[in-house]
């Protein structure tokens, strides 16, 4: 479940448009996907909407260090159900 919406929202931010299921969870978003700053705040905005995380759960260093989509998917699942 969290890892589909990780998937949804970054494919909404890719100016490539990828298919949610062709991301790779590995990849590097900045030098694979070709994410800004930028674009990983709005991404990461949505992901949390999306699965009822609170962005005020992570830290800059938290946010820092989500390189990857496992990375933040496994962030998202840390956080999923805690009250904000």
């Amino acid at each position: 479940m969290i890892e589909n919406v990780a998937r949804k929202n970054l494919a909404q931010v890719l100016e490539s448009g990828p298919a949610p299921d062709d991301l790779d969870l590995d990849t590097d978003l900045a030098d694979g996907y070709g994410l800004t700053s930028l674009n990983k705040v709005l991404f990461l905005m949505s992901a949390c909407d999306d699965a009822g995380v609170s962005l005020a759960s992570f830290t800059e260093p938290d946010v820092a260090g989500m390189t990857t989509l496992r990375d933040v998917t496994e962030a998202l699942t840390r956080h999923a159900g805690e009250v904000a």
